[in-house]
């Protein structure tokens, strides 16, 4: 039974414990000392009530119950984050931080310049910009905005619909000279083609008919679509891509056109909460317009 409730300091040093790996790693990103940190797990073992490392000259490996408290932990970092954020200014102030979610290419591809505009206009609002091509949990507060390609269902989110970024068959001018262009989606088979390292339903659902956008057919595979961008733009292979990023360099070159392009529907989102921020609603309104023109490009 616990003695105490725990301050959030103990739960934010046994998350830092589960994410780093050891006591020493742990204690060097949040700045203490190994013996406080070590001293945090104990004051936390005893208001729990509980067990959450087994103790070996090895160090420290986590119980079952400390892997099932690592969602909750990551809860209230995520709460604490946000608490953050909106203390960082007044509901009325143009300034403070403001979190947005992205995918890897649209997070470093086609946001910053967006985001630099909108800095021009705004130099007192900090970016937070958080990088994955899993949806950031809103209503858990993991980020104020995100772009999605999914639209939300969520009825306490507020969701503008931006448009459609086309996806096509690119490949770098060097690779089509030494190899030629394939004249069917099946003659991919015969090239080097970019692609996934792990299938997800999403691309079960978007592979179309008789395209041999496989695994095993791939030449280049990685889960990181920043990784299979730099390997199409250093003529690597062939690889899907987003047609308006494609348009910024001459040297990449659209294959079948007429047999592969993909509507991807993109959303700027945020939670109804938010929209009493004025900070928050004018970088989500910035984002709208911005995305939109960048989906008509």
């Amino acid at each position: 039974m616990a003695m105490t409730n725990p301050g959030w300091e103990l739960y934010r040093s046994f998350l830092a414990v589960m994410r780093e790996g050891s006591l020493s790693a742990a204690a060097r990103a949040l700045g203490m000392t190994q013996p406080s940190l070590g001293r945090h797990m104990r004051e936390l073992e005893a208001a729990l009530g509980v067990v959450l490392f087994a103790r070996s000259p090895q160090g420290l490996a986590p119980t079952e119950l400390a892997q099932e408290l690592v969602a909750h932990a990551e809860a209230m970092a995520s709460a604490s984050a946000a608490l953050q954020r909106t203390a960082s200014a007044g509901r009325d102030d143009i300034r403070g931080a403001v979190r947005i979610s992205a995918s890897e290419v649209v997070g470093a591809e086609v946001l910053p310049p967006i985001l630099t505009e909108f800095r021009q206009r705004h130099p007192g609002i900090v970016i937070e910009l958080s990088l994955s091509n899993r949806p950031a949990d809103l209503l858990r507060r993991d980020a104020d905005i995100a772009i999605r390609m999914v639209q939300p269902t969520q009825d306490a989110l507020v969701a503008r619909h931006v448009g459609q970024v086309e996806l096509g068959l690119f490949a770098h001018r060097r690779y089509v000279e030494a190899h030629g262009r394939p004249g069917t989606l099946a003659e991919l088979a015969e090239h080097a083609v970019i692609g996934f390292d792990t299938e997800t339903a999403y691309i079960r659902r978007m592979r179309p008919s008789g395209m041999p956008y496989v695994r095993e057919h791939f030449a280049w595979r990685t889960d990181s679509d920043l990784a299979a961008l730099a390997a199409l733009r250093a003529a690597f292979g062939i690889g899907i891509m987003q047609a308006g990023l494609a348009r910024r360099d001459p040297q990449l070159v659209r294959l079948l056109p007429d047999e592969l392009s993909l509507p991807l529907e993109t959303w700027v989102v945020m939670h109804e909460d938010l929209r009493q921020s004025l900070r928050v609603r004018r970088l989500f309104e910035h984002l709208a317009e911005a995305l939109a023109a960048y989906c008509r490009s």
